[in-house]
C-alpha cells in the first residue's frame, strides 16, 4: 500500500524547510490558521479536570454525540439522534470504519475520479474493490446516473459521494445530487457521503446533504464529517460518522477493538467548537474566498495552464498538460508526477500531482496558506514555466 501522496509531498517540503530552504507548499490540506482560542481553552480546562483523565465510552462523550446530532440538524436539516453518531479519530477513521462495517470481500465501491487519495485505499483495506468512475473538466468533474450505471455491477455495494470535492473544489447541485441519490436508492446501494468541507462554499454555491435531498436513502446512508477543516483542528483528530443505528452499533464494536475512544481532551475541544459562535469560521471563510479568487486568476495567466473555478473546499485543480514535455532548466517532465519533482527541486514550490487523485495531467494546489506565500509561490512557478523551451 502506498503512503498518502499528500502527506508525502508535505513531508518532503518540510524536510527541505528544516534544511534551510525557502519552500512554499501548496500540498497539504489543512487550514493555516490556529485553532480558535476558545476551543484551546476548553481543552486546557479538560486537561486540568481529573475526570478527563480516563476512558470515555467508545462511541464518544454523550454530550459531544448530542452536540453533533444537534449541529447536523442545524446546519444541514438532517434530523438524527445521538445514538446514530460515532465519534472517530478524524474523518479518515470514520471512512475506514464505514467501509469495514459495510463491505464483504469482493464488494465493489463506486468512486468518481478525481478522488481524494485515501478513498480507494480505505476500500482495499476493508476487502472491497474500488471501481473508478472517471469525470472530466468538461463536465465540471461531475458524474451522472447514466455514467454510474455503466460502471456498476451485481457486486456494487456502495457509492462514495463527496461535495464539496477534494481535490477539484466541485460543489454538486441539488438537482444533480437528487438524481444520483435516487439512483442509489432504486438500486439498493449504500452511500457513504463525505461532508467535511460543508461550510467552505463560495460564489453563491449551496451545500446540500444527500439524505436530506433524498430522504428514502437515509436508512442506507452514512455521513462522514468532523471539526478539522471548519475549525482549523486537523491535528486534534476528531471526526464522526452518522448512520442507521445498527451500522453505528457495529462500527462502535469495531472501534472498541481498534482504538477505543478518541482522546478525551480532544473531544472536549470539539464540544466547544460545536457549541459556540462561528465568528472565527467566517473569518477563515473570507480569507479562503479571497485566496481562491486570486489563485484561480494567477494560474490561468500561466501559458499552458488552465484552471476551472473551484466553488468549494480550499483547492484549485488546474490542468498542467500544456506544460508537460517542455524543457524546464534542462529537464523534461512526461507526467505531473515528474513535473512536481522538478518544480520542487528548481524553485522550492510544492504541489500534489494529479496521479495521486486518479487524474494525470492535473495538480492540486491548496490555497490554505498565507496571501503572501500564495503570491510568491505561484510567481515562482510561473517564472519557471516562462523559461520553458520546446
Amino acid at each position: 500500500m502506498p503512503a498518502s501522496a499528500t502527506l508525502a509531498i508535505d513531508a518532503k517540503a518540510k524536510a527541505l524547510q528544516e534544511a534551510g530552504a525557502d519552500v512554499i507548499s501548496f500540498g497539504t490540506g489543512e487550514p493555516d490558521f490556529p485553532t480558535p482560542a476558545r476551543i484551546v481553552e476548553a481543552a486546557v480546562a479538560a486537561c486540568r479536570d481529573p475526570k478527563s483523565h480516563h476512558y470515555t465510552p467508545t462511541a464518544g462523550l454523550p454530550a459531544l454525540r448530542e452536540a453533533i446530532a444537534q449541529k447536523t440538524q442545524r446546519d444541514s436539516g438532517y434530523a438524527v439522534v445521538a445514538s446514530q453518531v460515532l465519534v472517530t479519530n478524524g474523518a479518515k477513521h470514520a471512512l475506514g470504519n464505514a467501509f469495514a462495517t459495510l463491505l464483504d470481500p469482493g464488494d465493489e465501491v463506486l468512486i468518481t475520479a478525481p478522488y481524494w487519495t485515501t478513498y480507494p485505499e480505505s476500500v482495499v483495506l476493508a476487502g472491497g474493490v474500488p471501481v473508478i468512475v472517471p469525470t472530466d473538466e468538461a463536465s465540471g468533474f461531475t458524474t451522472t446516473p447514466e455514467q454510474l450505471a455503466t460502471f456498476a455491477s451485481d457486486r456494487t455495494k456502495v457509492l462514495l459521494f463527496v461535495s464539496p470535492s477534494n481535490p477539484t473544489g466541485t460543489v454538486c447541485s441539488r438537482k444533480a445530487m437528487a438524481e444520483i441519490g435516487r439512483t442509489a436508492a432504486e438500486r439498493g446501494w449504500w452511500v457513504v457521503t463525505d461532508e467535511i468541507y460543508e461550510h467552505l462554499v463560495y460564489d453563491g454555491a449551496k451545500q446540500h446533504s444527500l439524505p436530506v435531498v433524498v430522504p428514502e436513502l437515509a436508512e442506507r446512508c452514512i455521513v462522514v464529517n468532523g471539526v478539522s477543516k471548519t475549525f482549523a483542528m486537523t491535528g486534534w483528530r476528531v471526526g464522526w460518522m452518522i448512520g442507521p443505528q445498527p451500522v453505528i452499533a457495529a462500527a462502535t464494536n469495531l472501534q472498541s477493538q481498534e482504538t477505543s475512544n478518541v482522546s478525551n481532551v480532544a473531544q472536549f475541544a470539539a464540544l466547544a467548537a460545536l457549541s459556540d459562535d462561528t465568528d472565527s469560521v467566517m473569518a477563515m471563510h473570507e480569507a479562503f474566498d479571497r485566496r481562491r479568487r486570486r489563485i484561480h486568476a494567477l494560474l490561468n495567466e500561466i501559458p499552458g495552464v488552465t484552471c476551472t473555478n473551484p466553488l468549494g473546499a480550499f483547492y484549485a485543480f488546474p490542468s498542467l498538460i500544456g506544460v508537460l514535455g517542455r524543457s524546464l532548466r534542462g529537464r523534461r517532465a512526461r507526467s505531473t508526477l515528474e513535473l512536481a519533482e522538478i518544480v520542487l527541486d528548481e524553485v522550492n514550490v510544492a504541489f500534489v500531482p494529479g496521479e495521486a487523485f486518479g487524474a494525470p495531467g492535473y495538480a492540486r494546489f491548496s490555497y490554505a496558506l498565507s496571501d503572501d506565500d500564495l503570491e510568491r509561490g505561484i510567481s515562482r512557478f510561473a517564472a519557471l514555466v516562462a523559461e520553458a523551451k520546446d
